[in-house]
């Protein structure tokens, strides 16, 4: 028997049929905090959220070639306003989301030290960060690293890795003794503790803005990004670590 035409109609605007898969790209360091939030999300709507991850740079780098991404988080703002004057995202939808803090991790529970303390503590080990001369992570710890007067002295046993969960990675597995990460990144790694926090004026502010792009092919991605500023996401990243600026 066929369908009636109001049958058919009822069909086509089942949630079922009106759901949308939300692409995110992300900054690697909000992976703990936006895979909870996204699967909470998923719990309660249709839609499926799908999040690719990497440093802020390969992500605005992608999306100005044409990656189909219908948010971009990034870790600093730099990034986003190079996207935004390349016309790729919607600026009308920019909000700053969050705020970090930047550290200095060892393996294990490593007793706590000045930050100037660094070239006695790295000996000769190596010291892990993200690529300082373009992800966020790098830049915030080239710059600290800079201002205190540290730079100089460890930059030629600075071991880089792609983004921030790289080099986090590489001190939790003990490839290096040291490295510079979010506090967040710090909060997500079981195997890694905190010896020093770099002063906030050390650097310029850690922020990281959302933004609905150009190409979103989906209503649902503003109110994912909307989502992020409520308290059920708020709860979930200052868990891990992060300040909350919406």
């Amino acid at each position: 028997m066929r369908l009636s035409f109001l049958a058919a109609a009822l069909i086509a605007l089942s949630p079922a049929a009106q759901a949308d898969e939300i692409t995110v790209f992300a900054a690697a360091s909000l992976k703990d905090a936006l895979d909870a939030i996204a699967a909470d999300w998923q719990k309660n709507h249709d839609d499926t959220v799908v999040v690719s991850y990497a440093g802020s740079s390969q992500l605005a780098k992608q999306i100005q070639q044409g990656a189909p991404a219908d948010l971009f988080i990034s870790a600093s703002t730099d990034w986003m306003d190079a996207v935004q004057a390349s016309g790729d995202i919607d600026p009308a939808t920019r909000k700053d989301l969050l705020g970090n803090t930047l550290v200095l991790v060892g393996t294990g529970k490593p007793a706590e030290a000045p930050v100037t303390e660094l070239p006695a503590l790295l000996g000769d080990g190596k010291l892990a960060m993200a690529l300082v001369d373009s992800v966020p992570a790098g830049q915030y710890g080239k710059a600290a690293l800079t201002s205190l007067g540290l730079w100089d002295q460890v930059q030629g046993q600075v071991a880089q890795a792609d983004n921030v969960r790289a080099a986090l990675k590489l001190v939790a597995t003990g490839e290096a003794p040291l490295g510079i990460v979010y506090g967040s990144d710090a909060v997500a790694e079981p195997g890694v503790g905190v010896i020093a926090t770099f002063p906030a004026d050390s650097h310029d502010k850690i922020t990281y803005p959302g933004a609905v792009t150009r190409a979103a092919d989906t209503p649902q991605a503003g109110a994912f990004l909307d989502s992020l500023s409520q308290a059920p996401a708020k709860s979930i990243f200052e868990s891990q670590g992060f300040t909350v600026t919406q």
